[in-house]
């Protein structure tokens, strides 16, 4: 668990950083996309980690009993 959570991790680090680099870049250029893209960096700074969050939740759930039973095989 620990390794895909530093994968998720990783991977919405590199996504939020894009879209800064792109937000900067257009900022730069002056394009006329430049505020839709300010928002929409905004708005991801906000809804990645919730998702990665919500996903390492759902994880939890849905291998928990999995874990347990690895466990007392382990202990065995």
């Amino acid at each position: 668990m620990a390794k895909l959570k530093k994968i998720f991790a990783a991977a919405g680090v590199v996504l939020l950083l894009g879209m800064y680099l792109l937000t900067f870049i257009s900022a730069m250029l002056a394009t006329p996309n430049t505020h839709s893209l300010f928002l929409g960096s905004l708005a991801a700074t906000i809804i990645v980690p919730i998702f990665l969050y919500a996903y390492t939740l759902i994880y939890k759930v849905v291998y928990k009993d999995k874990g347990k039973q690895e466990d007392k095989e382990e202990k065995d």
